[in-house]
């Protein structure tokens, strides 16, 4: 009864703790670091903001339709002179004559409504600018292709970086562990063989300061780890607990082609910021043409519709001193109608605008400049990428090789000395100077694996044609899973 309760309460254990024990690999991480890194993410918004510059000069060659009215009430209340002729009398003479005298009076219009409405559609014949923005919309849209596909590239590197960084800090935090807990025996044994007098305290002394470098060597080991992880958290936000790494068995595959200058000649054509800098001078032409199209004419066909109706109640009042009594207050309405029809080709003709345009042509010219000295730029850093990648290859191939003798040599050469502490004819010094040639050796040897992996990722992005096909590739290698310790730094 007991073992069955063992065997269930083990079985629930394992359930409970598989989703803890599952490795990442990776692929895995590169897939995860696709839906979270916020770099990616900003870039795919920017390529579908860019996306939107062809139906933008496309909109500009089509007709443009616009209505516009208005409807208002308005009072009004005016009061002035009028000019009118009378008889006057000249009191010295009793003569009379007519002449023009200044008679106030009030106009007063109680109610003035008004509407009005005017719709106008354009249809462009002749705009160079708007035409040479057309024909650039496709080489910007191109760019933000090509800026899009170099951020994926840009994060295939930075997963392929980082995730090996977290392996090799851990490798070196594994090799500084075993280096301090082999330093801790061999101070034990030093100092047992001091107390029955069979070393000298010089000895003892090398020891305990070998013992406080290990320490200090496994709290720095810490603290490199814990900044590797928290590096490949901010691709993914996630904290991994496993990663995989590659076997002892990794093969070390040679770059194909094995040829340096076909690498360096599909890099000239297809890297990523070569692209991008050869639609930057078509851009910048294109720019050029458009800031000389302020010398040239513009030509549109255009027509206009309009209506417009006012309706007013109008009374004019004259005080009674000088009305007609006669006549009665004259009253009338004030309406109006009025129906506007237009078709017709509009022509601009640009004569003289300060020197504005004369000043943006250069300035257009400049840039265009500019943007070419970039891509020679561009072109011999996809060159220099290429060529120092693919060396890398080949380098780290030969020192994986160097590193793995190394390794095995200088463990060979540790036992030896160990063997000879025990027998007097090595010292303290002998066996922790052994001892630490061999934890740099391991270190170096796990480095450098990695280091031949980040360099087959950088040669083909340096080239243009890195994929996920190729993170899968490389992911074929790993399949060592390992337990990632979260130990702080100093705990």
């Amino acid at each position: 009864m007991q073992t069955k309760s063992f065997v269930l309460a083990f079985g629930i254990a394992l359930v409970l703790a598989g989703p803890l024990a599952q490795s990442e690999n990776l692929l895995e991480v590169y897939q995860a670091a696709v839906k979270s890194d916020p770099v990616i993410r900003e870039a795919e918004a920017r390529r579908m903001a860019a996306l939107e510059a062809k139906p933008q000069a496309r909109a500009l060659l089509l007709p443009q339709l616009s209505v516009s009215g208005q409807a208002y009430t308005q009072n009004t209340d005016t009061e002035g002179f009028q000019r009118q002729f009378a008889e006057v009398v000249n009191p010295d003479t009793g003569e009379t004559s007519v002449a023009a005298v200044s008679v106030p009076f009030k106009n007063e219009t109680d109610t003035s409504r008004y509407w009005d409405y005017d719709a106008q559609i354009t249809q462009t014949i002749f705009r160079w600018d708007q035409w040479q923005r057309l024909k650039q919309a496709d080489s910007r849209v191109a760019l933000a292709e090509a800026n899009y596909r170099a951020a994926q590239q840009d994060l295939m590197v930075r997963v392929a970086q980082r995730y090996f960084d977290v392996l090799a800090a851990d490798d070196t935090l594994g090799a500084a562990e075993a280096t301090l807990e082999a330093v801790n025996r061999q101070l034990e044994q030093a100092e047992k063989r001091f107390e029955v007098g069979l070393i000298a305290i010089t000895d003892v002394q090398e020891a305990r300061a070998a013992h406080d470098s290990a320490t200090a060597g496994v709290i720095a080991a810490k603290r490199a780890l814990a900044s590797a992880h928290e590096l490949l958290r901010e691709l993914t936000g996630e904290a991994y607990q496993q990663l995989v790494k590659p076997a002892d068995s990794m093969p070390l595959d040679q770059p194909q082609p094995l040829d340096e200058q076909a690498w360096v000649d599909q890099a000239t054509e297809q890297n990523l910021n070569v692209i991008a800098a050869r639609l930057g001078v078509d851009i910048a032409k294109a720019n050029v043409k458009i800031a000389q199209a302020g010398h040239m004419p513009t030509v549109d066909l255009f027509a206009r519709h309009g209506e417009s109706d006012s309706t007013a109640d109008s009374l004019t009042t004259v005080p009674a001193e000088f009305q007609d009594p006669t006549q009665p207050a004259q009253s009338f309405p004030a309406d109006l109608n009025r129906v506007d029809d237009q078709i017709g080709v509009r022509v601009t003709i640009p004569i003289f605008s300060g020197g504005g345009t004369q000043s943006l042509v250069r300035e257009q010219t400049y840039l265009h400049r500019a943007e070419r000295e970039r891509l020679e730029g561009a072109m011999r850093g996809a060159e220099r990428e290429t060529r120092d990648a693919y060396l890398g290859v080949l380098a780290e191939k030969a020192r994986v090789q160097a590193l793995k003798q190394s390794v095995q040599s200088n463990r060979t050469a540790l036992e030896a000395t160990e063997a000879g502490f025990e027998v007097g004819t090595r010292t303290t010094v002998d066996v922790l100077d052994a001892r630490r040639r061999l934890f740099e050796a391991e270190r170096d040897y796990a480095r450098s694996r990695y280091d031949y992996l980040i360099n087959l990722v950088r040669l083909k992005s340096a080239a243009g044609g890195l994929a996920p096909t190729d993170l899968a590739a490389i992911n074929g290698f790993l399949t060592a899973p390992t337990a990632l310790p979260l130990t702080r730094p100093g705990g």
